[in-house]
């Protein structure tokens, strides 16, 4: 076993302090990784702070890293000490369910195994995330990174880029297409780019107008104020999709009364409280309210080569380890352009 340095929040109260956990030895199969970049995701703080229940403390949140290869087990062919790899939402599966076999290993029936706060396959070993120094991971979850970005701009699309990536593939848009994101940030922003890379037509729907601006310079060619009435009014029946993003409690009959017959509203956001949906917005014009996680390590690996070749990153602020507290405080204020991003040498 070796001992590395980590931040952990030990209660849902308290802030999060410096830790130090034991990772396992690489075995045949695993990758051990220096993490250089995490992440900073609202997930992250849902859990910290037990917004969702079932945190297990102390819990050492991030599941956006990228880092180096530093030791590689005796089976290990597809990484070497020095590659640059990365590794997002999840750190294993069954392997032999009917989504894993179909490379979807986020919905493995038998339970996937989450990159912190969650059981390994063992079910009883629990997964440590990416605020520490060191990470092991078995190589079918450890993922390819080209060097041609810079890599703290990369970290985020291990959560942030396929979230988004992942929806707007499955359900096929394309140029043309008529698609609003709801919510400027981590997600938000992400959506923006890749919906507008693939020739979507994208309007940014926000209740902050001082996000015009930003959001025109991400790729949006509209904008729109939903506190307006008349605004929305207007955009009735107007969309073929919809990315909605937003953690916070709103009201999602408001945006579905802006799809067109058969629009299709995408649910990647997750409040932490339930929300009332009239059947008349859905039955009235065939639209479809879904959902949608992350995507499975293929499609994950898909995404970032996608995202090497289109120059598409995330727009970040760096911190140190020891602002993450802070950090939070202004993720939850909307206080971010877009995605606070560790530098983990800081932790040190």
């Amino acid at each position: 076993m070796t001992l590395v340095k980590a931040y952990a929040a030990q209660k849902a109260d308290k802030p999060l302090e410096p830790y130090q956990l034991t990772r396992r030895e690489p075995g045949a199969d695993d990758v051990e990784i220096k993490i250089l970049y995490c992440g900073v995701c609202h997930s992250d703080i849902h859990t910290a702070r037990n917004e969702w229940g079932g945190t297990m403390y102390p819990v050492v949140p991030g599941h956006e890293v990228v880092g180096k290869v530093s030791r590689v087990g005796a089976n290990v062919s597809r990484f070497k000490v020095g590659d640059t790899v990365g590794v997002g939402c999840f750190v294993d599966s069954c392997g032999h369910c009917g989504n894993c076999k179909d490379h979807q290993e986020q919905y493995c029936e038998n339970g996937h195994s989450q990159t912190y706060n969650s059981f390994e396959q063992d079910k009883k070993t629990i997964t440590y995330g990416g605020y520490s120094t060191h990470i092991v991971v078995t190589q079918d979850f450890v993922l390819n990174v080209s060097d041609k970005l810079p890599l703290e701009k990369v970290a985020p699309l291990l959560c942030a880029g396929i979230t988004t990536y992942s929806p707007l593939k499955y359900w096929g848009v394309k140029k043309g297409d008529k698609l609003a994101v709801v919510g400027l940030g981590g997600l938000g922003h992400m959506a923006v780019k890749i919906a507008a890379s693939m020739g979507a037509e994208v309007t940014m729907l926000s209740r902050s107008p001082g996000k015009a601006k930003d959001a025109a310079e991400l790729g949006a060619h509209h904008f729109a104020l939903t506190t307006e009435k008349e605004t929305m009014q207007g955009l009735a029946n107007t969309f073929d999709f919809i990315i909605d993003t937003v953690s916070a409690e709103h009201d999602y009959n408001e945006y579905l009364a802006l799809l067109n017959t058969n629009g299709v509203m995408v649910l990647l956001g997750v409040p932490p409280t339930p929300s009332d949906v009239s059947a008349f917005h859905l039955i009235m014009g065939r639209r479809s309210l879904v959902g949608s996680l992350v995507g499975g390590i293929k499609e994950t690996q898909e995404m970032l080569d996608y995202c090497a070749e289109h120059n598409i990153t995330s727009d970040v602020e760096m911190i140190r380890m020891d602002q993450i507290n802070e950090a939070y405080e202004r993720t939850l204020k909307g206080d971010v352009h877009y995605r606070f991003v560790i530098d983990m040498a800081s932790i040190d």
